[in-house]
């Protein structure tokens, strides 16, 4: 079984790093990029038996910082 997490930062938290893409990307010539937010995605292989409330409790504890972060899972 996998598990595929979705991490971004939260509205209203400010992104660095997405806003270096976006000045990197306006300098390119991509004038029509107006905001970038930059995310992460982790990839779980599982034991079959992981349900999903397990990796919810992974990423409470370790995958995302719930504070500044918000998490989306899919499990396949």
């Amino acid at each position: 079984m996998k598990a595929r997490v979705h991490v971004m930062l939260k509205d209203g938290v400010l992104d660095p790093q997405g806003e270096a893409v976006r000045r990197a990307l306006g300098g390119m010539g991509f004038d029509g990029v107006e905001g970038v937010r930059q995310g992460k995605v982790i990839e779980l292989d599982l034991a079959p038996d992981t349900g999903e409330e397990t990796v919810r409790e992974m990423c409470e504890k370790l995958l995302a910082n719930t504070v500044i972060e918000s998490y989306r899972i899919e499990m396949a």
